[in-house]
């Protein structure tokens, strides 16, 4: 047997989908794109959504149109995909590294108030593994220090927070529509926002700052001369993607149960194994989509944490390493900070598979070997 990580959810309705846009003549940005934005911002519930070609461009994109820039400081947690910080590096800006709840892997409040400075111009919250952070607290302290966030729910994309959709609690949050994802274009990220100057802000910026769409100039009946009063870059979507994104979006509901369901299994099964930490949903996470699924191994086992991922990997199970520490990386590694939570979390944890295609005998397999090598 064989069973991968993750699984895009494809069937013949993308395929069907691709072909009409190649049919149409129009791939580029164009109609397509619009109407999965505005399916996009439906869905979250918010007034605007603005596509890009991933979510790292997409918080490029919020960075820069915040302001962001050289001298500034934004703080962001260490365990993350390396993008969070390159982003704001990107910007001229440096990237403060602060440390997580154990129990949620999400950035941590209290910490944050320990690196706040005159410099802090920003935080960027991270919904790890589709996990939502406690947004509360932390806009009334950005508030009370007069700080942008910008939200990375790049894994988030149908999660809740005190029954409200992921996306559309702050002025801006950014998703990633990447294959590991819980929807996916291939690549492809899409950005939500309720103001409408930070939108058209984001609009120009993806597409070399300039001041009219193709699609405004193509449909228009007298002649359209743009111009380019501001610096921008290509972080267009293609139409392609946005046909496979609009066929995704219909299947989210349906992702969303298989992959609950899948992870309620694995909760019943590991939670009697003492040496593993699954995870814990605080009772502000009123939907968690399960983007993936971690555990944690006990420091004390006789297996450590990359012999369980290769003898799992010999019998045809995939598995994927905790949570990146940035601030433990070559590019970052100068900046000399400790951080005790995340070093433990990040050599400590794996993800396991999860997958809307998984089959229950896949989901019994992980199950039964897991438990074999840790009990």
């Amino acid at each position: 047997m064989k069973i991968n990580v993750a699984r895009p959810y494809f069937d013949e309705k993308e395929q069907e989908a691709v072909a009409r846009v190649i049919e149409s003549g129009w791939v580029s940005q164009g109609p397509k794109v619009r109407e999965f934005e505005e399916a996009f911002a439906e869905y979250i519930g918010v007034k605007y959504a603005i596509a890009t070609t991933s979510c790292t461009t997409a918080l490029h994109s919020a960075l820069a149109i915040s302001g962001i820039g050289p001298g500034d400081e934004v703080l962001v947690p260490s365990l993350s995909f390396i993008a969070s910080a390159n982003t704001i590096t990107y910007c001229g800006a440096k990237p403060v590294f602060v440390d997580v709840e154990p129990s949620t892997c999400n950035i941590d409040v209290k910490a944050i108030r320990q690196y706040i400075s005159s410099k802090t111009k920003a935080i960027i919250v991270v919904h790890q593994m589709g996990l939502p952070a406690d947004l509360d607290p932390i806009i009334e302290l950005s508030q009370l220090n007069g700080l942008t966030i910008i939200e990375d729910a790049a894994c988030a994309v149908g999660s809740e927070y005190k029954g409200k959709k992921i996306g559309g609690h702050g002025n801006i949050a950014c998703f990633s529509l990447h294959p590991r994802k819980i929807i996916t274009t291939g690549e492809g990220g899409m950005i939500t926002t309720n103001n409408r100057d930070i939108a058209e802000k984001l609009r120009r910026f993806r597409q070399h700052g300039m001041s009219i769409s193709d699609i405004e100039r193509h449909q228009a009946i007298n002649i359209m001369l743009e111009s380019y009063p501001e610096i921008g870059y290509n972080y267009r979507m293609t139409d392609i993607q946005a046909a496979i994104g609009i066929v995704q979006l219909q299947k989210l509901p349906d992702i969303l149960s298989k992959r609950n369901r899948i992870a309620a299994k694995y909760s019943k099964a590991f939670s009697n194994i003492p040496k593993i930490r699954i995870p814990q949903l605080p009772a502000y996470v009123t939907k968690h989509n399960f983007q993936s699924y971690w555990i944690e191994i006990a420091e004390n086992m006789s297996i450590d944490r990359d012999t369980l991922m290769q003898k799992l990997l010999d019998q045809g199970i995939s598995t994927k390493r905790g949570i990146m520490a940035i601030h433990l990386e070559p590019c970052y590694v100068a900046d000399n900070r400790e951080l005790p939570i995340t070093e433990r979390l990040t050599s400590q944890t794996l993800i396991i598979p999860l997958y809307p295609s998984m089959t229950e005998e896949e989901v019994q397999y992980v199950i039964s070997e897991v438990g074999r090598l840790l009990c």
